[in-house]
């Protein structure tokens, strides 16, 4: 498992839901160009995985990673297409113990003090907190900060232009991953300029 710091390197990661994996490589490169190396690709169409394995043999610069891991079977997909690390929204035994012997970096998610806990006892440093704004959003990870001080978060779920910033002035969170980076209907029309001015303004 990865330190904290793998993911404080990059504050903020686009979450991406692409439906024509011919749109892959120009939005890898575009998000590369602009500063933003790791990218999240989710598992929630059928062009996902094949967007991923496009990226990871075409922008060796990206860090392509493969969200909305939901099982075993999904996981080890996302690896053999090329994923660099692995997002789940929430876990079972059974894919906790496989993101954990598979070797790649891995945000699991969870939404409750129980859940967090349980990441603790596994020596878990880092988690996906999701969804955040429906689960108590920035006030929740800040009462939390103070009962859990060995694990950090990165919030995913409502997170937008307006609130990504109190989030990450919290010291348990390492950065947080976002879907208004890449609108689906910018990737659709190849707006590629205007994907990478909304990179660049963070």
């Amino acid at each position: 498992m990865v330190s904290p710091d793998y993911w404080s390197s990059q504050k903020v990661i686009p979450v991406v839901v692409i439906k024509n994996a011919d749109r892959a490589i120009d939005l890898a490169q575009t998000l590369v160009d602009a500063g933003l190396h790791k990218i999240e690709i989710t598992l929630r169409t059928s062009g996902a995985l094949d967007a991923i394995e496009r990226i990871a043999k075409a922008v060796p610069d990206a860090i392509i990673g493969a969200g909305t891991i939901l099982d075993v079977e999904s996981a080890n997909r996302a690896i053999a297409a090329g994923a660099k690390f692995l997002v789940s929204p929430g876990s079972t035994p059974l894919l906790l113990d496989h993101l954990i012997k598979c070797g790649l970096p891995f945000l699991a998610g969870c939404a409750t003090v129980t859940e967090a806990m349980h990441f603790v006892e596994r020596g878990i440093q880092v988690a996906k907190f999701f969804p955040a704004e429906e689960s108590g959003g920035v006030n929740f990870l800040r009462s939390l900060s103070t009962v859990l001080q060995s694990i950090k978060f990165c919030p995913t779920g409502g997170i937008n232009p307006s609130n990504y910033k109190q989030y990450l002035e919290l010291s348990n969170v390492v950065c947080v991953g976002g879907s208004w980076i890449t609108p689906s209907a910018f990737i659709e029309e190849c707006a590629w300029q205007e994907i990478s001015k909304l990179a660049r303004e963070i």
